[in-house]
């Protein structure tokens, strides 16, 4: 029998389902750093991004009891769009003197629509993410790397067409993103831009 760790995130949700909770605690232990980490950039707090955090996940908890979870392969996605919405609610109900201001940056995520709708959670993480420490970062990425998050993020090519302009499998390209996602955290994290711990 796998242990719970080794269970994909639908199994995990399927266990959850049937009353079995730790099944939960893997789902939380997963994607804790994820979530906080998204919350803590966006807030810039951490108590307040540790309240949204907990409420976060109680959201997910109800929705996914209340049978709202609909097996599709990307409960990732499905999670972070709640962790997204639920951030929009918090500003929106937030009197505006509270709001912290993102003056320098290029892109404000909460003042834009059409990136407040964006359902693609990896368009909405590097949306949020392009503030100008973020792009010097990018322009350090080794040149197979930052080319595929300019085509991602800019041109907002799919991997398919990355992979066809690249001359490169798909599996190449989305290896490409990964560690380049992985070097910019690392990079992030030497420099003490804001990441949870």
């Amino acid at each position: 029998m796998k242990q719970l760790n080794e269970l994909s995130d639908e199994q995990l949700v399927s266990l959850y389902t049937q009353g079995n909770n730790s099944a939960f605690d893997t789902l939380l232990k997963r994607y804790k750093q994820k979530v906080f980490s998204y919350l803590l950039y966006s807030v810039k707090n951490q108590e307040l991004a540790e309240d949204l955090f907990q409420d976060v996940f109680i959201k997910i908890v109800v929705r996914i009891k209340n049978g709202q979870y609909e097996e599709n392969g990307k409960f990732s996605s499905w999670m972070m769009r709640i962790v997204h919405n639920h951030l929009i609610d918090y500003y929106r109900t937030t009197p505006s003197e509270k709001i912290l201001s993102n003056d320098d940056s290029e892109v404000n995520l909460f003042s834009q629509a059409e990136i407040a709708m964006n359902e693609n959670r990896e368009q909405e993480m590097i949306n949020q993410q392009t503030l100008q420490e973020v792009k010097n970062l990018i322009a350090q990425l080794p040149d197979a790397q930052r080319e595929v998050i300019m085509m991602r993020v800019y041109e907002e090519l799919s991997f398919k067409e990355i992979a066809a302009k690249t001359n490169c499998s798909i599996n190449t390209a989305l290896g490409r993103m990964r560690y380049a996602i992985l070097n910019l955290r690392h990079m992030a994290c030497q420099r003490g831009i804001s990441m949870a711990s």
